[in-house]
């Protein structure tokens, strides 16, 4: 297929979406300058330039039953890579009735579904039906399997440590993609930073609890590959416990979070000046990482 062809069927998804979910509180689009821009290139009937740059990404909104007389409100987020449906959609699904764990497993298991019966397909659909179908299961699972809390003092505990957690992605192009690593690090209190491009670079660090859930929330978008490079994890001493802010403060490298760019250059602008990411890390004091990333000495 073309770049045309997948633009049409995107297109044609996304009307048939408006049809089914007419409302502001059942589809949202987050950026409706790309779905005007994608219109434009279906519409003009020479489209055979270059896809547009920006890419379709919405919000379905669902109220479900959870049980007879609950219900719970689940948000799935959607992006369209350039090569949808030849390739599967970006979908995160956020839903309060869920514990941490089974939500990382509801994706992992939507994940697969829409690989094993979706694939060469439109399918915002049917993620929303499986959804549907199984949320239930997921919310029954979460409430009989919270854990019973551990008494003993004298075992090191998840919140007792400070991480930082290297991640290395094939590349991160996706403007999604780009602004939920903004947002999950700053809404968990991480500093450090994310290079975007080719290849794409990660760097999160805080308490640990908070690192693993930014790891749980990035690590099940659609990724041609991404992995936890290298981590660092030091042990919290007496008074700093639970992520007390002077303890995890004095063990930072970064202060904030922030989306670093090193003098974008190559034919898509997508590749980044690797001697100025190792001047970068040198500063902070993680030139080391720059060998473990690459397998060669930065200068």
């Amino acid at each position: 297929m073309s770049y045309l062809e997948w633009a049409e069927a995107q297109l044609a998804e996304l009307e048939l979406l408006s049809s089914m979910f007419p409302g502001r509180d059942e589809l949202e689009m987050t950026d409706p300058l790309a779905l005007a821009e994608l219109r434009d290139y279906v519409e003009r009937s020479d489209s055979t330039d270059s896809p547009p740059a920006s890419r379709p990404q919405f919000l379905v909104k669902q109220t479900l039953d959870s049980s007879s007389t609950e219900t719970v409100d689940v948000i799935l987020s959607c992006a369209y890579p350039s090569e949808y449906p030849s390739v599967l959609p970006e979908v995160t699904v956020r839903c309060a009735g869920l514990s941490r764990a089974q939500q990382t497993q509801l994706h992992t298991d939507l994940n697969s579904y829409l690989a094993e019966n979706c694939q060469g397909e439109v399918c915002v659909l049917s993620a929303v039906d499986w959804v549907k179908d199984n949320l239930q299961l997921f919310i029954k699972k979460s409430l009989s399997a919270a854990p019973t809390p551990r008494k003993d003092s004298s075992s090191a505990r998840p919140q007792d440590f400070f991480s930082r957690l290297w991640i290395y992605s094939h590349h991160i192009y996706n403007k999604m993609k780009r602004k939920n690593i903004l947002e999950w690090s700053r809404e968990l209190g991480l500093s450090g930073f994310s290079m975007p491009g080719k290849p794409g670079i990660v760097c999160v660090e805080g308490p640990q609890p908070a690192c693993e859930e930014f790891w749980s929330r990035v690590k099940v978008l659609t990724w041609k590959k991404i992995m936890i490079r290298h981590r660092e994890d030091i042990p919290l001493g007496p008074g700093e416990e639970s992520g007390a802010a002077e303890g995890v403060d004095s063990l930072r490298k970064f202060t904030g979070f922030e989306e670093a760019m090193f003098d974008p250059h190559g034919s898509r602008g997508n590749h980044m000046d690797l001697g100025q990411l190792y001047q970068f890390l040198n500063e902070k004091g993680c030139c080391d990482v720059f060998q473990m990333y690459f397998g060669i000495e930065g200068r």
